[in-house]
């Protein structure tokens, strides 16, 4: 519904191209979660964590990060409304194995 879902574009053999967010869903959704992930990222250790991660070792770009982020947060958003608990930001990822 808020459109970070990737979209894949292949045809054939001949056109391959990189999977992109749908854009599908609600606009003002992912307008609504795009400064929350920013702010995320650079100030809650666990998501910097996440964010570092998909831009060192999968080589994603800084937006594409951000775009990552945002659809982890909506995920997480949805997994406290639908059990009733506070955010636990040490689910969103684990930093044992990386230095703090």
């Amino acid at each position: 519904m808020a459109g970070l879902d990737p979209k894949h574009h292949q045809s054939g053999s001949s056109i391959n191209k990189k999977a992109r967010i749908s854009k599908v869903g609600n606009r003002y959704l992912r307008q609504a979660l795009y400064m929350p992930a920013l702010s995320a990222a650079r100030h809650d250790k666990h998501v910097n964590g996440y964010y570092r991660h998909l831009i060192e070792n999968r080589g994603l770009k800084k937006i594409q990060a951000i775009c990552a982020v945002m659809r982890k947060l909506l995920h997480a958003v949805h997994a406290m409304l639908k059990q009733q608990k506070p955010f636990d930001n040490t689910r969103f990822f684990d930093l044992s194995g990386t230095i703090a």
